[in-house]
């Protein structure tokens, strides 16, 4: 699995303003920007990212995954700090 696999599974079922995936063979790293994380926890936010992952984790095509899921408004302020 490569991450071009990845963000298409997450653009098909999630429909987030802004998905960015970095990451190659079973690790992958998620960056998603919408506005309905507004008001979600951290936790909530991770569920719903990893839901239309579910099978390919338990499957062990994803190994490890990191998620980071920002609202619009955190995304503008937090990105200067991360290099995409």
């Amino acid at each position: 699995m490569d991450s071009t696999q990845v963000k298409k599974l997450l653009d098909e079922a999630l429909q987030l303003a802004e998905i960015h995936v970095k990451g190659e063979g079973s690790h992958f790293e998620v960056i998603a920007v919408d506005a309905s994380f507004e008001g979600m926890s951290r936790v909530k936010k991770q569920q719903f990212i990893y839901a239309p992952l579910m099978e390919y984790i338990q499957r062990n095509d994803i190994h490890a995954l990191s998620i980071k899921a920002f609202t619009p408004e955190e995304w503008q302020r937090d990105k200067k700090l991360m290099s995409l």
